[in-house]
């Protein structure tokens, strides 16, 4: 009894598949009915060894396409786990990369601090001719760090459109 079950479901579901008709309640019914018959029928004239030889083919089907459900599963988790190793690998060098610039930007904080030290021991006129010939960025970052008194005297020995410039820039900084 569970065997006819089966095939008449089994039936039905590739029936419903191939065929895409609009029915009726009452139509439906009948054509069900006739397909259900139909299919017992079938099963009358059809020996138990091909009925069990259908359900046995049916059976290795399901049983092939489980074991691909499990292989892609499989694979999923071997493509997840290379994701989070890729991702920290990543993280792990991103944080190598910026602990990096920040050891060069604490070296160049350091260089420009004793160059700092240097200049505000100079005198006046001696700090601006260094500072003149300086790249303007580092020469601003250096007079940022100078006492202002100190650095109003620098900037009176500069040539006037250095000492624009820099004071401009000095500004911008500030802002």
């Amino acid at each position: 009894m569970k065997l006819l079950a089966l095939m008449m479901f089994f039936s039905l579901q590739s029936f419903s598949q191939t065929t895409k008709k609009t029915y009726t309640e009452e139509d439906f019914v009948k054509k069900v009915s006739a397909e259900v018959k139909s299919k017992i029928e079938t099963i009358k004239n059809k020996s138990v060894s091909d009925l069990t030889k259908e359900l046995l083919d049916k059976e290795e089907k399901l049983k092939l396409k489980e074991l691909d459900l499990v292989k892609q599963q499989d694979a999923i988790k071997v493509s997840e786990s290379d994701i989070a190793k890729r991702y920290s690998d990543l993280a792990e060098r991103q944080k190598d990369f910026l602990g990096c610039v920040q050891k060069i930007n604490d070296e160049s904080r350091s260089r420009i601090t004793q160059v700092v030290e240097m200049i505000s021991n100079m005198k006046p006129d001696k700090a601006a001719s260094v500072l003149s010939v300086q790249d303007s960025e580092i020469a601003v970052q250096i007079l940022q760090m100078i006492d202002p008194k100190k650095a109003s005297k620098i900037f009176n020995f500069m040539d006037k459109d250095i000492s624009a410039k820099l004071q401009k820039q000095y500004l911008q900084m500030k802002k």
